[in-house]
Order: C-alpha cells, then sequence, then structure tokens
C-alpha cells in the first residue's frame, strides 16, 4: 500500500531556538527531497546515490566546516536537526546517507591535522567519498573500554623518531554503518591495552587499506547497510593517527555528542511522517457511518501522538541551541542532548506504533509507510548511545547536582 503525499511540517519552525537561516534551509530542502525518485529497495545502492545527490544539490556542506568547502563557518546543530529531521520525514534512508557523512568524518573535522582535513572532508562535502566511524565490536557496544582491536607500533618502520612507526591493526569491528559502502573509516583501536579508555587512539583508514576486509555485509530489519570491518595486519602509517595518541575514546565521545541531538531530530521526522500519515488515514477511513477521525477515541489519541513529538522536539531543539550557543557547562549541553535522544526517540517509537495501530491491518502490509517507519525507527532506541546509556548519563548528573 503506498504512502499518500507528504510534505514536512513547518509550524515548529517558528520557536525561537531557530533564525530565519535555519527556516530558509529547512524550506528548501522540504522542496527538493520530495522530488528525488531514489529505487531503495536495494539499501546499499540507494545509500550511494542518496549521498550522490545530497552532495550535488549541497546539502551536505552542512556536514563540515567552511574553510573545507563546508556551508558555514563551524558545525551547526541546529542546521543538522533540521536537515535531518525534514531528510527522516520523506525518507529514514536518506537522512542516514546524510547523517553519516558527518559522523564519520566528524573526528577528522575535530582532531584531524590540516592535511588530513583537505584529504577526506571538500570530498565528504561533495559527496565524492563515503565515509564511516568504527568504534562498536562484537564484545565492545555501550562498554566502549571493553574493544580487543589493537593498534602497534611497528617499529621496524621506525624513521627520525618513535612517532613516525606505522601502527599495525588487529580485530574486528561491526554494526559498522556504511561498512563495505565507505571509502574511508574513522577507526578506534587500544594502544595501551592497560589502559582501559584512556588507552584508545583513533586513526583514519583508507577502505583500499590492505589487511582490511569490509565484505561481511549484515543485514537488519530496516534499509541500513551495515558491515563487519576485519583487520588482520592492517598496516597504516603514523600520519593516519587523529589526534593524540591514547585521545581516541574522549574524541569518539566528543564526535557522538555532536550528533546526538541530529539522531533525536531524525526520529522526530519519523515520528511526525507517522503522525501526518495517520491523520490522513483517519479522514478518509469510513467505518459505522462515520470516518475514523469522529471517533473521540481517535482524537484522543492523535492528541497524544502530537504531544509526544511537542515533548521530544523541545528538548531537541533545546539541546541543539545550547551547543550552537555554548550556554551552559559542557556537562549540562551533554545532559541536555541525552535527554532529547532518550525522549525523541523512546516518544517516537510510540507514536508510530500507534500510528500503525490506527491503520489496522493495513498498517502491517509491506509497502505501508507506517509498517516501513515501524522497522526504521527501533533501531534509533540503540546506536550511538542506547536509551539505557542516555538514562545514567541523565542520572548520574542529577545525582551530582
Amino acid at each position: 500500500m503506498a504512502s499518500t503525499d507528504q510534505r514536512a511540517p513547518a509550524g515548529h519552525l517558528a520557536l525561537p531556538f531557530f533564525d530565519e537561516a535555519h527556516r530558509q534551509l529547512a524550506d528548501g530542502l522540504r522542496d527538493w527531497t520530495p522530488a528525488q525518485a531514489v529505487d531503495e529497495a536495494d539499501d546499499r545502492a540507494a545509500c550511494r546515490d542518496w549521498v550522490r545527490r545530497l552532495g550535488d544539490g549541497g546539502w551536505l556542506r552542512y556536514c563540515v566546516a567552511a574553510e573545507h568547502g563546508g556551508a558555514l563557518p563551524a558545525l551547526d546543530s541546529r542546521a543538522l536537526v533540521v536537515l535531518r529531521e525534514t531528510l527522516a520525514f520523506h525518507s529514514p534512508l536518506a537522512d542516514f546517507a546524510f547523517a553519516m557523512q558527518g559522523l564519520g568524518s566528524g573526528a577528522i573535522s575535530l582532531a584531524g591535522t590540516p592535511a588530513q582535513q583537505a584529504a577526506y572532508l571538500p570530498a565528504v562535502a561533495r559527496g565524492k567519498k563515503i565515509a564511516a566511524f568504527a568504534l562498536s565490536e562484537p564484545d565492545a557496544g555501550s562498554d566502549v573500554a571493553a574493544m580487543q582491536t589493537v593498534a602497534a607500533r611497528d617499529h621496524l618502520t621506525l624513521g627520525s623518531g618513535q612517532n613516525d612507526s606505522d601502527f599495525v591493526l588487529q580485530g574486528s569491528k561491526t554494526w559498522i554503518s556504511n561498512g563495505g559502502l565507505a571509502d574511508f573509516y574513522c577507526v578506534f583501536a587500544k594502544t595501551d591495552a592497560q589502559g582501559g579508555s584512556r588507552g584508545i587512539s583513533a586513526f583514519v583508514v583508507d577502505a583500499s587499506t590492505p589487511g582490511l576486509d569490509a565484505s561481511r555485509a549484515i543485514h537488519v530489519m530496516a534499509p541500513h547497510p551495515l558491515a563487519t570491518l576485519v583487520f588482520d595486519g592492517c598496516r597504516v602509517p603514523a600520519g593516519a593517527l587523529l589526534g593524540e595518541v591514547n585521545g581516541g575514546f574522549k574524541l569518539a565521545m566528543q564526535t557522538l555528542d555532536i550528533f546526538r541531538a541530529s539522531v533525536a531530530a531524525a526520529a522526530l521526522g519519523m515520528a511526525r511522517r507517522a503522525l501526518a500519515e495517520a491523520v490522513d488515514w483517519a479522514r478518509k477511513r469510513r467505518m459505522f457511518g462515520q470516518t475514523l477521525a469522529d471517533f473521540q477515541l481517535t482524537q484522543a489519541r492523535i492528541g497524544e501522538m502530537a504531544a509526544l513529538i511537542d515533548a521530544g522536539a523541545l528538548l531537541t531543539y533545546r539541546a541543539a541551541w545550547m551547543r550552537d550557543l555554548g550556554s551552559g557547562s559542557a556537562r549540562e549541553r551533554s545532559v541536555a542532548a541525552a535527554a532529547a535522544k532518550m525522549t525523541a526517540t523512546e516518544n517516537a517509537q510510540k507514536v508510530i506504533d500507534m500510528a500503525l495501530q490506527m491503520h489496522g491491518g493495513r498498517g502491517v502490509e509491506v509497502g505501508a509507510k507506517v509498517e516501513s517507519l515501524y522497522r526504521d525507527i527501533r533501531s534509533l532506541r540503540i546506536y550511538e548511545g542506547a536509551t539505557e546509556v542516555q538514562q545514567l548519563i541523565i542520572g548520574k548528573a542529577v545525582l551530582q547536582e
């Protein structure tokens, strides 16, 4: 069952969290996205197509700073929120393609050398290189310090000093978005086996590097190109190090923190689409001599859905606004992002479930928009910090006040 033609709503952009530039950005994307005819039957081919289109359209320029071909002097959280919410309303896969360009290159934006930034970021902004962020492992998801992938110095390649020697990566990463598609990976590995989270370093690794196998695709419930990466004697030069040795954990957390509010925005986009589908269906579905919308039970449920969306939206926009303006302490901004991510994703799951229920049997038909949204939303409650992790961040902060 095909979904109805919908255009992303824009009333929430009148809130004081946004300025006129954000509203104009949203208006342009609201017109552009529905016009894109991307066949998403093959998620990997579709992801490549979306990256190309997003690059050609200039939207990926918001993933990097102006000095590297970006649209703005620095990454703007509110712009990311506006873009991801609008994209996710139309196509969660388009949102994924956009988001991974930013997240996958974020460590380079934050800690890359001028040479590294010049080699990767302009191509990311044009959609010419696909980026990936490789942190999770089979036994190290939320528990990042438990990672087993190591990056050992090869002193046989020693140049003028110890810092000139190559690193050899050994181990595996899994659930890696854009795995097998990416042109490069920002990889996190142990450089101090006994250092816990303080013994992790970050590297940029080209997909063509010998010793890297990204061919093990992972198939999940919604279109989302994932793969397991295997590093077997994968040698990278000292110049591949991102930031400082053993500074990788902090860099990973900083990268995730920048994009956490935008994950919430993606959930909002999906929830808004589910609400729009539910309202459209309720208005035209006739039963017992009236429309579904005429029943008070339907009206109450739609009211609940709208309130759940608004609650998540206000937390999301606040978190993005705080980061852009530098409001509050770094810890307060991190807690705000955690609250946004937790609330928006959990509420979106509820809204989409309600919308599907309202559609009855039609809601579970393959091809129904609410059916695909039901699958699309589930992973957002897990990746980039599961709900339980966000609860811990918030709870610890409250206890320490």
